[in-house]
């Protein structure tokens, strides 16, 4: 037996050396590390990320088992990691038991934003998050394509309310399954989209979600401005193509969301580059201006998608290129949706006090 006896102050020092990337504190101050038992050599706790699509969670896992490892008189480390998602400033009384509501928009039509929307709310499902999806282009309905559903929601009784239509492990209302399939065009003048999206947020039973994903129409009209109006969002992510005509519209969506005072969570350059077959990375539509523009405008570049046929197919197909498990598509999609859960986490966080170590 080990002549060193190890504390649960040991335990906490050692793993404060750990530090969260994006929230700049180390894991034990930030709330962390619970559940923590000291018994002889044996020490045993809950890692509890911010997120269960936390892009780190294998390099956490990996630190604090060396940390606590490497102490005299530790024998065995036993390290259950778990999640809990904080609310980002959202809801209020019309969301209650959503945690965050993030806006998924676009300066322009044509640069993937739907299909964007629709992968990462499967990314962060397949995670383990509870996600919802609500598909605010009503002129252009296209997420129930996407996510391969055509159901028709119910309406509860007991609430009053709809019940969203369940696809791919994501919670989903788009004015597409309300109208069904083969019905009239949707001409309504601005005021009635901006009143339909209110209604599809207060009017649904979404029940506890720690995501609701917003895909918002194109541009900055009615829709985007009810959105902001009618919730407090945690944030909003912009979608665009590199291409400078693309990325000098998208600014403008920057710049329609400061000025409702809704945070910029980042930027998402889709369509950025394919890999041909003969070895090399073309760029067709321009390299890094998304990137360029996030770094002039002081906000975060979330990262860039592949021009990719895989991903165009299962969009038309109803299967999102982020449900095919193992693919480097899901991969890809799986890799941002953890750069945008850890922006809303870094918000959250940031009003929370300091837990002090003793």
């Amino acid at each position: 037996m080990s002549a060193t006896t190890v504390t649960a102050a040991d335990v906490l020092s050692a793993l404060s050396t750990i530090e969260d990337p994006d929230l700049g504190r180390d894991v034990v101050s930030l709330g962390m590390i619970k559940d923590l038992r000291v018994e002889g050599e044996s020490v045993s706790f809950t890692f509890e990320l911010t997120t269960p699509a936390c892009p780190v969670r294998d390099r956490f896992e990996g630190q604090a088992r060396a940390a606590v490892g490497g102490l005299p008189g530790v024998g065995t480390v036993e390290i259950r990691m778990s999640a809990n998602v904080r609310g980002g400033g959202t809801a209020g009384s019309l969301l209650p038991d959503v945690k965050n509501t993030i806006a998924i928009a676009s300066g322009k039509g044509g640069v993937g934003k739907s299909t964007v929307s629709a992968n990462l709310a499967v990314a962060l499902a397949a995670d383990g998050a509870r996600v919802g999806l609500l598909d605010a282009d009503i002129y252009g309905a296209t997420i129930p394509s996407v996510m391969g559903t055509a159901e028709r929601p119910l309406f509860d009784e007991e609430s009053q309310r709809l019940l969203p239509v369940r696809a791919h492990g994501v919670e989903l209302i788009s004015m597409a399954l309300l109208t069904g399939p083969g019905q009239d065009a949707v001409v309504w003048r601005g005021p009635m989209v901006g009143q339909m999206v209110t209604q599809m947020i207060k009017d649904v039973a979404w029940g506890s979600l720690d995501y609701l994903l917003i895909d918002l129409p194109p541009g900055t009209g009615d829709a985007s401005l009810s959105l902001a109006q009618a919730i407090p969002l945690t944030g909003a992510a912009v979608v665009c193509t590199p291409q400078r005509m693309a990325v000098d519209i998208a600014v403008k969506s920057v710049a329609m969301f400061r000025q409702l005072n809704v945070p910029i969570l980042g930027l998402i350059e889709n369509m950025s580059y394919y890999d041909c077959e003969c070895g090399r990375r073309h760029h067709p539509f321009s390299i890094g201006g998304a990137q360029a523009a996030g770094a002039e405008l002081g906000i975060p570049f979330l990262g860039s998608l592949p021009l990719d046929d895989e991903i165009r197919e299962g969009a038309d197909a109803g299967r999102p290129a982020a449900a095919v498990t193992g693919s480097p598509q899901a991969f890809a999609f799986s890799e941002l949706a953890g750069r945008l859960a850890a922006q809303v986490s870094v918000r959250a966080f940031r009003r929370l006090p300091v837990i002090q170590v003793r």
